[in-house]
């Protein structure tokens, strides 16, 4: 069987998904709440690299051992490789107290969602914020991709590593709340409104 194959980043610059979702991302950060941040599949360590910049204090973790690379070309000491399908942070992250986990396109990649939820719950401080993202899919997007027979392409199966998920606003909002999450807000971002690209959804654990 195939093991698993490292995504192969090839520089630190953002990558496509940042090009819409960037600024509403930005929009839900506010540096007298969210002090300490974990990125939890950072990929290249963009996304860090500008928080840190911006004078957050960030942190990220990723399965490829290439986007940590070259994340750490930038910061060295604030990214380690982790498999999501474990149970702990990395140990020198395991006592840092974070009160805020981005993860970005990456639920909709992992055989496990609700055990990775789970993961994030026993990460951060009661109180403590997620925002994740995920493609969008709704009934008008979903409705649309089969008149016009877009499925193959929309979800390659010979992608490897691709996206094994489908998740509308429900499901995720479901996925966080059965696990101790209130959901605070939810932002479709790429295209017009009920045909994003993508959605993010904010949380906070109870």
């Amino acid at each position: 069987m195939t093991e698993y194959k490292d995504y192969g980043f090839h520089h630190n610059n953002a990558t496509h998904n940042f090009g819409y979702q960037l600024k509403p991302l930005l929009g839900l950060l506010d540096k007298s709440k969210n002090k300490t941040i974990i990125d939890l599949g950072c990929g290249n360590g963009y996304l860090v690299n500008y928080l840190i910049e911006l004078g957050y204090n960030a942190y990220g973790t990723d399965a490829s051992e290439k986007g940590i690379a070259l994340a750490k070309q930038t910061n060295a000491d604030r990214f380690f490789v982790q498999d999501l399908s474990s149970d702990k942070l990395p140990a020198l992250l395991q006592n840092i107290q974070f009160d805020t986990i981005i993860s970005t396109e990456v639920i909709e990649h992992l055989y496990d969602p609700e055990g990775f939820v789970e993961f994030c719950r026993n990460a951060i401080q009661s109180g403590g914020e997620i925002i994740i993202s995920t493609p969008y899919h709704g009934y008008l997007k979903n409705l649309v991709l089969s008149l016009f027979n877009k499925w193959d392409t929309h979800m390659d199966p010979f992608w490897l590593g691709g996206h094994i998920k489908l998740w509308s606003r429900k499901t995720l909002s479901r996925a966080l709340t059965n696990k101790g999450f209130t959901i605070e807000s939810f932002t479709g971002c790429g295209r017009i409104p009920y045909f994003w690209k993508s959605m993010i959804i904010k949380a906070r654990l109870s």
